[in-house]
């Protein structure tokens, strides 16, 4: 399985915020699309930081409630691992749970293409797992 079987599923849309905005406006459309994560980017192609929401907890243990008016780019990961649309659904899996983060953004040339999340990878494989099984159980019952 590869990075593109979970993008045919869940499409290609990422939110995406300017670094100047403020970390309300973040939490605000973080809340609102019910998303753990949101690509920090000047044009919306390219991937400039990410800021998750362990970002904002660690940056409300420091400031807080003055964080809300601070800038993303404040406290926005710029150590941001990607992937593309070929690479293997258990590598993917590896990095992240080694690097303890749960949104990976997808590039392809450099040019944003998507976001997975370690759920979007557990949720494939449940479902493939599913599959496996229930075509087990059609073979054991039409071998009788």
């Amino acid at each position: 399985m590869r990075v593109k079987d979970i993008l045919d599923r869940k499409g290609t849309a990422v939110a995406t915020i300017d670094p100047d905005a403020s970390i309300a406006e973040a939490v605000e459309m973080m809340h609102g699309r019910r998303i753990g994560a949101v690509v920090v980017s000047a044009d919306g192609v390219t991937v400039g930081g990410i800021l998750s929401e362990r970002d904002v907890v660690g940056a409300l243990a420091t400031l807080g409630t003055a964080l809300l008016t601070a800038p993303i780019r404040q406290f926005m990961t710029t150590d941001v691992v990607t992937c593309t649309p070929d690479d293997e659904l258990r590598r993917l899996a590896i990095t992240m749970t080694d690097k303890r983060f749960r949104h990976m953004p997808v590039t392809i040339g450099g040019r944003l293409a998507g976001i997975v999340s370690i759920g979007d990878v557990v949720k494939l494989r449940v479902d493939e797992l599913q599959t496996e099984h229930d075509q087990l159980i059609d073979y054991i019952s039409s071998s009788g």
